[in-house]
Formats: C-alpha cells, structure tokens, sequence
C-alpha cells in the first residue's frame, strides 16, 4: 500500500527463492523459485503528509505472487520488511484489480476476539487488534497522512509451490482509504516480514532469509532459507539492537541496527557517536528497511553528511540553487546536470559504519534523476539521502537503494544482519535466474 505519490520506475525483475530449513514446511521439499516483480506506479499530483512510518515511501515496490485458500486464488503481495501484518484486500472494490474472496475458500477461518492470537500475538501491532461487533478480532493499519486498511484477522492456507501452510494468520481487510489507490489497485496485498510473532518469515518457520537486488538491470535474487553458495563470500555481520522493555518511539521487532559513524570518501564526520544512540523515549534507532527506497537521517546528522559531500563536489557538481524545492519532501540537496553529459562524474563514496560491518555508497547510488524535471538545458539530480525530520520521523532509516549490489541477509535465530558486495545480477545468472 503506497502512500508517496510516484515517479517513474526503473523496471526490475527479481525472483523468489524459498529454501526451507529442515524444520519447516517440508523437510524434502526443493528449492522453489516463484517471480517476483516491480509495480509501475502513476507519475504526477502532489505529495500526501508525511506518515510516521516510511514503508513505500518510494517509488519502487516488489511484489510476489502466490496462491492462498482452498481451492487455490492467485494473490499478489507488497512484500515489506518493515510491515509484521501479512494481509489482503477481500471484499469487491472499483478500484482492485485483484482481491481474495474468502466465502469461495473452504479453509478460511475468522479468528474471535477471545482468542489467544488475539489477545497476546498482535501487542507488537502498531495498533493492537480490538473486538469488533461480532466478536471477532480486527486489525486496523493506520497512517499519518489518513491512509488507512481495516478488517479481521483469519487463519488461511498459503501455498508455496508444492507446499502448503496450514494455518497462516493474516488480515483479511474490507475497507480503508489509500491516499493512492491506483498504485493500491496493482496489488492483492502485503506480505509483512519483520521479526513480530505474525510476520510471514515467522509464521513460515524460515530461520533467516536474504535478498540482492541489481543496481545494473533487472536481476536479483530472494531467498528464505540459508544463503550456501561457493561463490558468495563471507558476510560481515552487525548485531540487532534490542530492547527488553517498550519505549515510545522504538520498534522493537524491526531489524534495528546500531549506526557508529559515516565517513565521505575516507572523512569520517566529527559528530559524537552519542547522536547514534536511541535516547531514553526509543528515538534514533536504526533501522534496515527494503519497504524504503533511499536513506533518512535525523537532522544534525544529515546536515553534516550534506555540508561534507557539498564541500567535497565543489568544482566536480552544480549545486540547483533552489531553496524551496525538496525532493520527495525529505531531499533538499540537488544539483543541475547537462542533459547532453551521458554520465555523472566521478563522486566521492559515502559509507555508513556499523558495529562490525559497513555499507558502501558509490556512483549513481549517491543521485537519482527527478523524472520529468529539467532547468533550462540540465536535469536534475537529487543526493540520495533524506532528513528524517523533514518526515516527522525519530528514525534512521536504511533504505533498499543503498542495498543495491549487496547480499543482505537477515538472521532471526542468531540476532543479526550481514552483508557483503556482490554483482546481484551475476549472483542471480548463477542461480539460473538471470536471462
């Protein structure tokens, strides 16, 4: 469910790979290889109000699909590593193209109210389930921009290839209002993968799961299961942050991190490693999110970020000049290229320093092109990272853009995620999944 309005999209093919553990769904099952794809979304209108949580805030959404109840209908899913609440719109809509209909499925079950899944197993909810007036439990999912979806939670069976999941919670929704609802209409659903207790992953069994995502052409690669691969080399591994009591502003099942430093082509920025730390209320914690698709900082940290890579593209960028126009409402920093210059220029790399494992940024992952905006005879380019204020965020939020080229993997049972670079493109040719 988006709530940015779009631009256009680079087109992108991934592929979804589910390798299960010996203790999941099967433990002779092979690996399954199911396509998951891009959304083209609509171009133009004015940007909604900044929501507190930034999943599709992009223009970017991958999608997989799959079969769901009994006898089996196809379903599309937003998958969101940010989001725990798998769930899907069910009931008849002008605007849906696809909608799952649970009177035609004879193993869809409505969870009550009374139920222990509703009472304890949705606390980690942004809203926790309630009763509605047939005693059944209902989840609502809301945002800051009026953005809404509502309906019951129910066990359905969810089926991967060959294999099935007996079972499966998820939220059958009924009504809501997208502050888009022609990029809303693309899909059936979302499929939620962080580490609550609802979570697909969870759910599913998967003691970790990783993807890689091209930044050369359509190619990339999703796996659920362990990444065992001769040609992978070895990932450097953070630690999640976590906390054992809830604190206002701290998302205790999203893939926290800690963020120690930032440095600009070997600068690290001379900002105390307190201003990392999430303070006493939860905000300033840092979070891993493929549901986002460039990287939000808190403002005193991004203002040291943009006045270093200012200073250090003088001569090299021509800065836009324009004090009112900020990008996708976060963006502030963009510069003017000529439309006849085939390539930008040699850029000073930004790398962002975790405990035990730092990501990279380099080449056109520091830009991105404003679609459709030209200044007399230049394009406009804006710098990749955003102020987290400018959104109302208390967050650091890691973007999927700056994932690119990189083995992400996230480990549930360990408590970590690791990475390490690598051509997505060749990675998914080794696999057979490239063309």
């Amino acid at each position: 469910m988006a709530f940015l309005q779009p631009f256009l999209l680079l087109e992108l093919a991934l592929f979804f790979i589910i390798n299960p553990p010996q203790y999941s769904l099967s433990a002779t099952q092979k690996a399954l290889i199911l396509p998951l794809k891009t959304q083209t979304l609509p171009h133009g209108g004015s940007l909604p109000k900044p929501s507190n949580k930034l999943s599709f805030r992009h223009n970017v959404t991958l999608t997989v699909s799959l079969t769901v109840g009994s006898p089996p209908q196809s379903v599309t899913m937003v998958l969101d590593t940010g989001s725990e609440l798998s769930w899907l719109h069910c009931k008849k809509n002008p605007n849906f193209n696809s909608i799952f209909n649970p009177l035609l499925s004879s193993s869809y079950s409505t969870i009550p109210c009374s139920s222990p899944v509703c009472k304890t197993r949705t606390q980690t909810l942004p809203v926790p389930a309630s009763c509605d007036s047939n005693k059944l439990c209902h989840a609502i999912i809301s945002y800051a921009d009026a953005s809404s979806i509502e309906g019951n939670l129910a066990f359905e069976t969810f089926h991967l290839g060959n294999s099935a999941r007996n079972g499966t919670i998820f939220g059958c929704m009924d009504s809501g209002f997208s502050s888009n609802s022609e990029e809303d209409s693309k899909t059936t659903g979302l499929m939620g993968l962080n580490r609550g207790s609802l979570s697909f992953i969870n759910q599913m069994g998967f003691p970790q799961f990783s993807y890689c995502i091209s930044g050369r052409d359509s190619s990339g690669v999703l796996l659920f299961g362990e990444a065992s691969f001769s040609w992978l080399q070895p990932l450097n591994y953070t630690p999640l942050v976590q906390i054992s009591q809830p604190l206002p502003y701290f998302d205790r099942v999203a893939y926290t991190v800690q963020l120690e430093g930032i440095k600009v082509s070997g600068k690290i920025l001379a900002l105390p490693k307190s201003v990392f730390v999430p303070d006493h209320t939860g905000a300033g914690q840092t979070m891993v999110d493929s549901g986002t698709q460039f990287t939000f900082l808190l403002g005193p940290v991004y203002t040291a970020l943009k006045n270093e890579f200012l200073q250090q593209t003088k001569g090299i960028l021509s800065p836009l000049g324009d004090p009112n126009f900020v990008f996708q409402g976060a963006m502030d920093l963009c510069y003017r290229v000529p439309l006849t210059r085939p390539s930008l220029p040699q850029l000073p790399t930004v790398s962002l320093m975790f405990w035990g494992a730092e990501m990279v940024v380099s080449g056109e992952r520091l830009m991105y092109r404003v679609p459709g905006m030209v200044r007399g005879g230049d394009s406009v380019y804006c710098f990749t990272f955003g102020n987290s204020d400018f959104l109302g965020i208390e967050a650091f939020v890691i973007g999927h853009h700056h994932q690119q080229n990189l083995w992400m993997e996230f480990d549930l049972v360990k408590s970590r995620v690791g990475l390490a670079e690598v051509r997505c493109d060749l990675a998914s040719q080794r696999l057979g999944l490239g063309p």
